[in-house]
């Protein structure tokens, strides 16, 4: 498997999708499983597609994959949101500061892949 030691998004990805294994695990321990359960589905599956996009069989196909990768994106800033303003839920500013600058990075991706079609 790609680490990403030379690929910004890659290292991103696999270092959020570790933090929010372990912040799904503090969720878990508080008895949040319905929230935990949705954002780490979504939250890993940003890794995933960026990561399938590695290995793409078409410019189209790396488009699909990091399109995919960008609505997971939105998807695991609508559950981190719910987490940091929900009475009771404990928080880590963090993963706000990782999906902000992996957001940034994938959607440049997109629109260079896009405009370069």
């Amino acid at each position: 498997m790609n680490d990403g030691n030379n690929n910004p998004i890659i290292k991103k990805t696999l270092q959020f999708s570790l933090d929010i294994i372990e912040y799904c695990e503090k969720l878990d321990s508080v008895g949040k499983y319905v929230i935990s359960k949705q954002l780490l589905r979504s939250a890993t599956s940003i890794g995933a597609n960026v990561h399938e996009a590695q290995n793409p069989s078409s410019k189209n196909d790396f488009i699909h994959k990091i399109k995919i990768a960008a609505k997971e994106v939105e998807e695991t800033k609508y559950w981190l949101y719910l987490c940091e303003h929900s009475k009771n839920y404990p928080f880590e500013e963090k993963l706000n500061i990782q999906i902000l600058e992996i957001s940034k990075i994938i959607y440049k991706i997109l629109s260079t892949s896009i405009s370069t079609k």
